[in-house]
């Protein structure tokens, strides 16, 4: 498999960016690790003339802590993410979900922002990002900057909220509540998952008083388990047996919405999330 033809970009800021995409339209696609795109071009499933390299946009760039909050730049490499100090502090969840993504080439080279922008329904992070109620960052040239929570951001396979030029420019995730773990597993014949579930829990005096759960790569799209939610909330931590946690994950097993493909019928799907919804809450609470 080789490459198509294509002339190369390289621009410095956002505006050079948006420029190039506005001056090309839909002969242009932005990339950074290009894990996706490229493979997509070397498949014949794709084809532009012109590419747009984010990599030496410095704004793009970077992890930090704004507001409490962790702000990680839209061209951090899940390798980044995976050894950085400052992850590993503030939010150790978030480096152990990292390690376990794709392969180490894959890791080396792909990057957060990429991987939300591709929205490829067989992915961790944004799961484990709708669990922590995060937001992305988005800008379009010299236009103010949209926030967009991930739950609004991935609308389905391959789609998302950006609009025409408009780059996501950095990944913002609130910290933790006080007192709550985050716990994150997934199940995977080879590198893509085949179901992804992340859970927070928050307890109080014994009881849980805090339960948040999400469902990725069995669907569409990454979802919320609210109702799944409820039914742990309040709980004594002393009465979370298997039927509790079965009853949620029954509720996480309808909120995914189950899709038939490659790597499974709904049903075998749903007895995943199933699964994996109580075994990885009990870990949050543990």
């Amino acid at each position: 498999m080789t490459l198509p033809a294509f002339e190369l970009h390289r621009p410095r800021s956002v505006e050079e960016a948006t420029q190039l995409v506005d001056r090309h339209g839909e002969d242009a696609a932005f990339y950074c690790g290009g894990t996706e795109l490229l493979l997509l071009l070397k498949l014949g499933f794709s084809s532009f003339g012109h590419l747009v390299d984010l990599k030496r946009i410095d704004e793009l760039d970077g992890i930090r802590v704004e507001n409490g909050e962790l702000v990680v730049g839209a061209a951090v490499t899940h390798r980044e993410l995976e050894r950085s100090d400052l992850v590993r502090e503030r939010l150790p969840a978030l480096a152990t979900m990292e390690r376990g993504v794709a392969n180490l080439r894959v890791r080396e080279v792909g990057t957060l922002g990429g991987n939300l922008c591709f929205s490829d329904p067989h992915s961790d992070p944004a799961t484990f990002l709708l669990t922590l109620d995060a937001e992305v960052e988005c800008r379009r040239g010299g236009e103010p900057p949209r926030r967009i929570p991930i739950v609004d951001f991935v609308l389905g396979p391959y789609q998302t909220s950006l609009r025409a030029g408009e780059l996501l420019t950095s990944v913002r995730i609130p910290a933790p509540p006080d007192g709550a773990a985050v716990a994150h597993a997934k199940f995977a014949f080879h590198e893509r998952p085949t179901a992804t579930v992340a859970c927070l829990a928050r307890v109080v005096d014994g009881r849980v008083a805090e339960a948040r759960i999400a469902v990725g790569s069995v669907g569409a799209r990454p979802a919320r388990a609210t109702a799944a939610e409820q039914v742990l909330t309040g709980v004594p931590v002393a009465e979370l047996g298997e039927g509790l946690l079965e009853e949620a994950g029954e509720r996480a097993a309808e909120a995914a919405a189950p899709a038939d493909d490659a790597n499974g019928s709904p049903e075998y799907k749903a007895q995943l999330v199933r699964v994996l919804v109580g075994r990885t809450f009990r870990q949050a609470v543990g």
